[in-house]
């Protein structure tokens, strides 16, 4: 678990130190600021979704994964814990609820959560996990810093989800095979450039809802290839 802890930590002060600046920054600066890193975020989602052998069963598990989202209302049930979140902190931040979503699915949606935490869990080398760590803290102080105070409850979400996966490691070790990486790398790249969408304010998509298409890749992967 301490990859874990470590990638809860630097979300943490990523936020904070994120939170701190964005006070500071005029309005003007902030927009910018959020264009960039959405901009950035579609080119680590494209990235990472052109990357795929099998990019085809990554779109049939992503529209699948898409209609048992909307059938389970997966998104709604996030921001409902996002908005409690905010009542129970006394937030008046009007983009608590996409700080905190979009955020948590960013990340715990990459390859990377899956092989840190099964390294981190079996073979107990968390040096994937100090790797995302890094990148996760930087991530997290420029969402903080347009997105303000719900981006910190993210490191909730990553305690929870990926420490889970770490406490299952000797259970989930089929997860480093090249195919089911390949398969859940593509998914999540297109989750990603839907985050990357929503924070250009371009439309309004639900990625939640697109979660269990993560699983379907998995299903698929093992199953198929």
């Amino acid at each position: 678990m301490l990859g874990t802890y470590a990638n809860t930590g630097t979300i943490l002060l990523g936020s904070f130190i994120g939170i701190t600046m964005g006070k500071r920054l005029p309005e003007r600066l902030k927009t910018t600021v959020m264009q960039g890193l959405g901009l950035s975020t579609l080119l680590i989602g494209f990235q990472m979704a052109l990357s795929s052998h099998s990019q085809l069963a990554a779109i049939g598990c992503l529209l699948a994964g898409a209609i048992t989202g909307e059938l389970f209302k997966i998104e709604q049930g996030l921001e409902f814990a996002g908005e409690w979140l905010k009542a129970k902190t006394g937030s008046d931040s009007s983009t608590f609820v996409q700080g905190f979503v979009s955020s948590s699915i960013l990340f715990l949606s990459g390859a990377m959560m899956i092989v840190g935490s099964i390294q981190d869990g079996a073979g107990s080398d968390p040096h994937t996990l100090y790797v995302k760590s890094l990148l996760d803290g930087f991530a997290s102080t420029a969402l903080a810093a347009t997105l303000g105070i719900g981006v910190i409850f993210s490191a909730v979400s990553v305690l929870f989800v990926q420490g889970s996966v770490t406490l299952l490691a000797s259970h989930l070790d089929f997860l480093k095979e090249p195919a089911i990486l390949d398969a859940v790398t593509a998914t999540g790249g297109m989750m990603i450039v839907g985050i990357g969408i929503n924070l250009l304010n371009l439309t309004k998509i639900r990625i939640g809802n697109f979660i269990p298409a993560l699983f379907y890749a998995i299903a698929w992967s093992y199953f198929f290839t």
